[in-house]
């Protein structure tokens, strides 16, 4: 039987390879999508310039709109309190970044732990929140699909095992430790085959729009 040792090992070997490799092949195949397929050629004359409204577009779509937190400021507020401590939690925590530069050869100035630690707790209370709320709301429990499930859950065990690990809530250590990584590594795998890739393909998407826009000459 695989004791805790034998199974970190492994976490953080043959599987953190092979979850690489199909993370990458993932997003290369829906970036080449984009890229390549693109858009149909548009042979009607320009009224105006693609790039400036494009990078526009961009910056303003990814503001929300004052008359949508309006709408529904529960799911703007909350949404933005669990997506910026995601990425808190994944780019500021000090021994991400030191995996992130073993890999990528670059790194950047890191937050304290305790930091990182109190924005990881409120975004586990964020993401429950949003379930909560999904369960409880009868039109988004009817429009929900498995795989709106599928990725808060694959969101949320990364976070919630990174927390138990760091607080050594589970013992022994190294298997709270291989869980944490082995969630990742789902998170990754899961990550380009479903709408998490909008991580990558949300400002492309903005960007698109912008420039069509921008190219007949209206805003967007």
């Amino acid at each position: 039987m695989i004791d805790s040792v034998d199974f970190l090992l492994w976490v953080k070997g043959p599987m953190f390879n092979i979850a690489l490799a199909i993370f990458a092949l993932g997003v290369t195949i829906r970036l080449v999508e984009i890229f390549v397929l693109g858009r149909k050629p548009n042979y009607a004359e320009a009224r105006g310039g693609e790039w400036g409204p494009g990078l526009r577009t961009m910056v303003t779509r990814s503001v929300a709109d004052p008359g949508t937190f309006q709408r529904a400021p529960f799911d703007v507020l909350v949404g933005w309190i669990w997506h910026v401590g995601f990425l808190i939690a994944l780019l500021l925590f000090i021994p991400h970044i030191e995996l992130i530069k073993s890999l990528l050869g670059v790194g950047w100035p890191g937050l304290p732990n305790p930091v990182v630690d109190a924005v990881t707790a409120v975004t586990l209370v964020a993401l429950v929140a949003t379930l909560i709320h999904r369960l409880r709301h009868p039109v988004k429990r009817h429009l929900s699909t498995f795989e709106d499930y599928l990725i808060w859950t694959v969101t949320f065990l990364p976070l919630i095992t990174g927390y138990l690990a760091y607080h050594r809530l589970i013992d022994p250590y190294p298997l709270a430790l291989g869980l944490h990584i082995l969630s990742a590594q789902i998170f990754l795998i899961v990550l380009p085959f479903t709408k998490l890739t909008h991580m990558f393909t949300a400002f492309i998407a903005r960007w698109y729009n912008g420039a069509i826009f921008g190219r007949k000459g209206v805003s967007s």
